[in-house]
């Protein structure tokens, strides 16, 4: 990782810690417009050893089945200190760490799923990211997604590509990105693939391919 990824990587680290204390309700509105049973989705595709990357204030906690065995990680210690909370409260066993997606701090092979919600957007190197979750899934595991993405209506994209510097600046929110390009260019077999909202919400699930 270059000095500029680590430095971006740290202002998107501070950006998070300052925007905790507001993040679910900000999320809720967000979720009643353009996300509603995104979470839902989510947690019904996790089986198996689960990691959460950027498990945030801990929203998704409450969707995963008893049964997972679960593992979270976020870049932010005040919005994870949050997901502590919440975990509490609802008797989540779940494994809570301070962690970079960029750099995993896992071995080769650990994992069943590795769930990404509403995270891709905001991690500087998105493909790095991906790449790190292949490397600690197992031949088979399945990634799945829940992101805003770049839309496929014109008019919509050009208010988004406006937008972006923007959102990048002051949210460390990249409104263009493509996760689904992403997932095929590290080698991951799309198995579904949903868009909605004016093609802003996506919804993805890739499986690792075994080796030849």
């Amino acid at each position: 990782m270059t000095n500029g990824d680590r430095d971006e990587t740290l202002r998107v680290r501070d950006i998070f810690d300052k925007f905790a204390p507001k993040y679910d309700r900000s999320m809720q509105r967000w979720e009643r417009i353009l996300f509603v049973g995104g979470r839902e989705w989510l947690g019904a595709q996790a089986s198996g050893d689960v990691l959460e990357v950027g498990v945030g204030t801990g929203r998704n906690l409450p969707h995963f089945s008893p049964t997972v065995r679960l593992t979270a990680i976020d870049i932010s210690p005040q919005m994870l200190a949050v997901a502590r909370r919440r975990a509490a409260a609802i008797d989540r066993d779940v494994d809570l760490r301070l962690g970079d997606a960029q750099a995993l701090e896992f071995a080769d092979e650990s994992f069943d799923t590795v769930i990404f919600g509403l995270c891709l957007c905001s991690i500087p190197e998105d493909r790095r990211a991906v790449v790190e979750a292949s490397r600690v899934l197992r031949a088979g595991g399945r990634i799945a997604l829940l992101e805003h993405v770049r839309s496929p209506l014109m008019i919509i994209r050009a208010g988004q590509r406006l937008l972006d510097p923007l959102a990048v600046r002051f949210g460390g929110d990249h409104l263009v990105r493509e996760p689904a390009q992403v997932l095929r260019a590290a080698s991951f077999e799309i198995e579904e693939l949903q868009r909605s909202r004016w093609g802003i919400v996506e919804r993805a699930v890739a499986r690792k391919n075994a080796p030849a």
